[in-house]
């Protein structure tokens, strides 16, 4: 029944260090995913499945004036066709979102109401009006072509600024001049003041480009109907199956249990799964209409027109300072572009989230963000990775760099003046948010000594004997990750010898097995092979929020550790009956229940095998299992100083980044080498953004962007070597002092990029250019400023 501590304990504790907290443990599915062994949405197949096939729109924007199916229901295979009218009968709701944002008038944001399948009007190139079920996808796609739309067109917006002008052709009746909402933030009077009495206004006119998600794996789902229960179940790559499934409730008007969403392997999302799309309504109520299940696969040209877009913002950036440099007020004017519908979160990494995180690592006084989120008729916006975040701190390091070089003051001594200093933590920003922990300078400081910035201009003229110009430049940044929200932890002690944590989170490429079996194997010493994950199921997953914002290891790590103090409590009751003791002189350390003072002690594994094979008396657990959810996990905020050069062929405009740097304050870092993936997959895509990627369409929203021959993405000789430095502050405001990761390299890499290209061009008399810095955009440039000097 129970043994002495020697070996066992010491076995424990080697595991225990080897597995631990800040170790780089490898991931546990690599092994899996690597060998092509993964099973993702499109690999499963149910017994007597048909297939999907979407009708879309070729039209930007028209009235639907019919529609006609006869001739492809007769076709072969074809089981059913269905229109935007067979769902309004099946008394489904439209998708609204449900964020609670308000326009400067304090009323609320104006909805718009999508049903899955257009019954009026079409709004964009793609979007769905019918659709198509038959025996195989090849009928389907068939009889889709030969579904007859009569559309009458009508003009056209794409363009944010435009849409809002009088005489704009309108989306909606029911929205004046295309503004779903009106954002404001700031004491407009307070920071008018401030402007007004600057030694120095820097203003920036930027574009921040509109890009497509692109993930690995398309979209795909699989639909089926339990006739007798009532009951729907998809199949589907998502970031959260709790939530995601009482969404989906909601627009069939049926009961959460009525409804069961599974996911197996995701091939990544970067926020674009992360909501529920017109196709999976549409097979659901074909899968119940047949009685049979349902398969939609997406193809990559139709992921263009129908995934969600990112970013794709229009600000006007104005910074104030003193004579000396210092900081007094920040704001931003312009348009963020909706697209035709308003998705899930669009509207807060458009309006919210870019004000929230806009004051970064500078004391600054006073902040102002004036935002119009403005319908168009483009394919619908959504979170792209970090969600408003990369957006801020690539318009204050603009206007840094910006302001620096008009008051002829050093970029480097500009950002020193204006830190926040760790003496003044925690930190109420005009962002309305308060820092909990950091060290700006430090970080900073870290990586100028890493990328040896002191000796760039010997770089600089090395590069310049090859007839190449070369920038540099840093980045500093600093995101306010997910809002507060609970999140699910539970423990069980499986009868086969395993642990199984199940919690709301959803690994979709982030490597969730692992470090969420480092914390618990941490807490509870279970052996770290032993710990298995659920989060798959919404039947299993009770609760939670989803992986998104950064949050994952900080709410479920909170989690873990919470639910873990609870199986202790219990294993201490435990403990106390089989060993005859007091509960009371019951110690728990590294996997054990001791009797203090003495030798005689039981393991976790034992214990947990014992109590469910035993018959307790009163009073005493009858399992160890742990079932808990927390309350509301506070944001956190992650930061860091990225430092990039650049080399540029001034004959060719082609940009080529030489060397990356990037120093990080992340907290209590779990696994340093799962963290350094996220940040590597992070820098790419930010150089994606803002050397090559732009979604484009032509006056009448024809999309110009529509495949890979079109839109340009980073190959592996485009992304440099990176240097790692970590400088952690952890956070005061969750038990493991962990930050969010995910993001970070987004919001690093985009501005230092983008100000190195600058830096470069500077001896052309070039101060500013957009997104993208493609070699064809850069040679102009340079072409320009020549005219121009001439």
């Amino acid at each position: 029944m129970q043994d002495h501590t020697g070996a066992a304990s010491l076995d424990n504790a080697i595991a225990l260090q080897k597995y631990g907290v800040g170790q780089p443990v490898r991931r546990k599915e690599d092994d899996t995913l690597v060998r092509g062994k993964g099973k993702y949405t499109d690999d499963f197949a149910l017994p007597g499945q048909a297939y999907c096939w979407m009708v879309r729109s070729s039209h930007a924007h028209g009235i639907i004036k019919g529609i006609a199916t006869a001739t492809a229901k007769a076709m072969p295979g074809v089981l059913g066709i269905w229109t935007g009218k067979d769902l309004e009968a099946a008394g489904y709701n439209p998708f609204t979102c449900g964020l609670p944002l308000k326009s400067r008038d304090g009323s609320p944001l104006l909805q718009t109401n999508r049903p899955a399948l257009a019954t009026d009007k079409v709004r964009f190139v793609g979007d769905p009006i019918a659709f198509v079920v038959a025996e195989t996808l090849a009928q389907a796609r068939d009889a889709a072509e030969a579904v007859e739309l009569e559309i009458e067109p009508l003009p056209a917006v794409t363009d944010a600024a435009e849409a809002t002008k009088p005489g704009a052709p309108l989306l909606y009746d029911h929205i004046p001049n295309n503004v779903a909402l009106d954002y404001h933030y700031g004491d407009t009077a307070k920071i008018d003041a401030a402007f007004a009495t600057a030694a120095h206004v820097t203003k920036l006119d930027i574009v921040n480009t509109r890009v497509a998600v692109v993930s690995m794996e398309p979209r795909v789902a699989l639909a089926a109907y339990d006739k007798a229960a009532e009951r729907f179940t998809l199949q589907v790559p998502t970031q959260g199956v709790s939530g995601n499934k009482v969404t989906l409730a909601k627009i069939l008007n049926v009961p959460n249990d009525k409804v069961r969403i599974l996911t197996a392997n995701v091939g990544g999302s970067f926020g674009m799964k992360n909501v529920s799309y017109p196709e999976y309504t549409c097979i659901l109520h074909a899968a119940k209409a047949l009685g049979r299940p349902v398969k939609w696969t997406d193809e990559r040209s139709t992921s263009f027109l129908s995934d969600s877009h990112g970013r794709a913002q229009l600000i006007h950036a104005e910074l104030a300072l003193d004579a000396e440099g210092k900081f007094l007020a920040v704001r931003l004017q312009g348009y963020g572009n909706l697209g035709a519908y308003i998705t899930g979160v669009a509207p807060g990494p458009l309006s919210l989230n870019t004000g929230k995180n806009l004051a970064s690592v500078y004391r600054t006084p006073l902040l102002g963000v004036d935002i119009k989120t403005v319908l168009t008729n483009t394919t619908l916006m959504g979170a792209y990775r970090g969600a408003g975040r990369p957006e801020a701190n690539y318009y204050m390091e603009r206007l840094i760099d910006r302001a620096a070089d008009e008051m002829g003051i050093n970029r480097l001594t500009l950002r020193k003046r204006n830190f926040i200093k760790p003496s003044q933590l925690p930190f109420a920003a005009a962002s309305g948010v308060t820092y909990d922990s950091g060290d700006f300078a430090g970080v900073f400081n870290k990586a100028l000594e890493m990328s040896d910035h002191a000796n760039f201009a010997k770089r600089k003229k090395e590069s310049k004997k090859s007839g190449k110009l070369r920038g540099i430049a840093v980045g500093s940044y600093l995101e306010v990750t997910a809002p507060p929200s609970g999140e699910l932890g539970k423990i069980s002690f499986e009868p086969d010898g395993s642990v199984k944590l199940t919690t709301g989170t959803l690994d979709y490429g982030q490597g969730h097995v692992t470090p969420f079996a480092q914390v618990l194997s941490a807490q509870l010493g279970v052996p770290f092979d032993k710990i298995t994950l659920e989060q798959n199921d919404s039947d299993l997953v009770r609760f939670g929020n989803g992986t998104g914002g950064s949050r994952s290891i900080t709410a479920t790590g909170q989690a873990i550790v919470e639910a873990s103090a609870l199986v202790i409590a219990k294993g201490k009751q435990a403990a106390a009956h089989l060993m005859e003791a007091s509960e009371g002189d019951i110690e728990f350390a590294q996997g054990r229940f001791t009797i203090a003072g003495t030798d005689r002690s039981i393991g976790i594994m034992e214990l947990a095998q014992r109590v469910r094979e035993g018959r307790m008396p009163e009073g005493v657990p009858l399992s160890l299992d742990v079932d808990h959810a927390t309350k509301d996990t506070p944001s956190t905020f992650p930061n860091g100083c990225h430092v990039a050069e650049v080399e540029i062929d001034p004959e060719t405009g082609v940009t080529r980044i030489v060397r990356y740097f990037a120093v990080n304050d992340f907290g209590t870092v779990v696994n340093p080498m799962i963290v350094a993936g996220q940040l590597h997959g992070g820098v790419a895509q930010g150089i994606g953004q803002a050397l090559m990627e732009e979604v484009s369409y032509d006056s009448s929203g024809q999309p110009i962007t529509g495949s890979f021959m079109d839109y340009a993405l980073p190959r592996a000789e485009d992304i440099p070597p990176m240097e790692v430095g970590d400088h952690p502050s952890p956070a005061k405001s969750n038990p493991l002092g962990t930050k969010g990761c995910g993001e970070a390299g987004c919001a690093g890499s985009l501005v230092c990029v983008v100000n190195a290209v600058v830096d470069a061009l500077s001896e052309y008399g070039i101060t500013h250019i957009d997104m993208p810095l493609t070699p064809e955009r850069v040679w102009r440039a340079i072409q320009d400023a020549k005219a121009k000097a001439a």
